[in-house]
């Protein structure tokens, strides 16, 4: 198959849109479904980050795409019960490595992850699949599928749902075009291998990288590969956990990643983990209520007349001192940025969502201030010497 024929492009009224190939065959097959422009895109960008996560770290890797950017990645770790617990999959029993990555990845940031594409670096199994059927989500890119698993997923949506098959072996061209404006743009792609070797320029007095904050901060690193830039991720547990893409600002980044971050660690409070929803409630719906419980508009659910159709009784108020005292207890978290931060305001912001091991590319005629600022709390920091912009 050298083309394939879309409905559309970003837009209904974007007609014609297909993808193709100048030369030999499409790389993937649609085993099930019509995926969509956008479906394509976030597919490819997923499927090279997952693709470089594995040969990284040596373990399966998953990612939650939207709109062009990951919402998650994360690698095969067994998940903790308090994971499992704040995931929604404590009642599957044990996974397997690859589904703990997809549960890590659409974790992250479920409300972000509503509707996502969903990249895989390994063979899809069964654990995996009956974790995707669940979920709301556009679709699946991965090397294969079990048996098991692609019947699994034929029954999503009505027999709808998007299923493609990439070949795992298939390797671009190392020229890459894109069309604006009528005007060719052409460029080498990206092929900058991200590996441990990368974190080795100290420049803070604390020099030490343990071997989880080396997983950690390849993670940030290979995410932030495929975020629209500018954009900062913050990393733990082998997992991204809170990714802040596409904004102006750096500092920006920082705050948007580090809040994404702190809800992270919040939904794993007691009083979070506790709460007594009604039977039967939706998933979104429970995870809206979350996100709303947790952040400064918490009377949206506890309200008179509110809380009645979510909780069985009216939990108490999460006070902002109780949540400080709780995000408190966060440490040893990674940060990578996709290009210098400019400024000690960003340390200090990451500092607050306990960061404690930070990987960018450096540059800054205020490096001295950024590294002073690291040193004040004890952070070690590398400069990799390398700017990730994605666009």
């Amino acid at each position: 198959m050298k083309e394939l024929a879309l409905k559309y492009g970003c837009n209904p009224n974007q007609k014609p849109s297909r993808i193709y190939m100048n030369e030999g065959e499409l790389p993937i097959k649609i085993l099930c479904g019509k995926p969509g422009y956008i479906n394509l895109l976030d597919a490819f960008n997923g499927w090279q980050l997952v693709k470089e996560l594995k040969q990284a770290t040596g373990l399966p890797a998953a990612t939650s795409f939207k709109h062009v950017s990951p919402a998650g990645a994360a690698v095969g770790l067994p998940l903790t019960d308090v994971e499992a617990k704040i995931y929604w999959v404590d009642d599957l029993g044990e996974l397997s490595p690859l589904a703990c990555a997809y549960a890590r990845a659409r974790g992250a940031d479920r409300m972000s992850s509503f509707g996502d594409f969903i990249s895989l670096s390994d063979v899809c199994d069964a654990d995996t699949a009956k974790l995707i059927k669940r979920e709301v989500s556009d679709g699946v890119i991965a090397p294969g599928y079990t048996e098991e698993a692609l019947e699994i997923l034929k029954q999503k949506k009505n027999g709808n749902y998007n299923v493609i098959e990439i070949d795992p072996e298939y390797v671009p061209d190392p020229v890459e075009h894109k069309e604006v404006f009528g005007v060719v743009f052409e460029q080498g792609r990206n092929e900058l291998k991200i590996d441990k070797d990368m974190l080795t320029n100290f420049v803070t007095e604390n020099k030490e990288f343990p071997e989880s904050a080396q997983i950690d901060l390849m993670i940030a690193l290979i995410t932030l590969k495929y975020t629209q830039s500018n954009s900062v991720c913050y990393a733990k547990g082998g997992q991204a956990i809170g990714i802040g893409a596409g904004q102006q600002s750096r500092i920006h980044c920082t705050r948007l990643a580090g809040q994404k971050a702190d809800n992270w660690f919040l939904r794993q409070a007691p009083q979070v983990l506790n709460l007594p929803f009604v039977d039967g409630i939706k998933r979104a719906d429970r995870d809206n209520a979350i996100d709303l419980y947790i952040g400064e508009e918490y009377m949206d659910v506890l309200a008179d007349g509110a809380w009645e159709r979510i909780f069985k009784e009216k939990p108490p108020v999460f006070t902002a001192e109780e949540k400080r005292a709780w995000l408190d207890q966060n440490k040893d978290v990674a940060l990578g940025s996709d290009a210098f931060f400019p400024f000690g305001d960003n340390i200090e912001r990451a500092k607050k969502s306990g960061v404690k091991y930070i990987a960018q590319p450096g540059g800054s005629v205020r490096d001295d201030n950024v590294i002073e600022t690291c040193d004040k709390y004890g952070m070690a920091m590398c400069f990799t010497g390398i700017r990730l912009f994605h666009h």
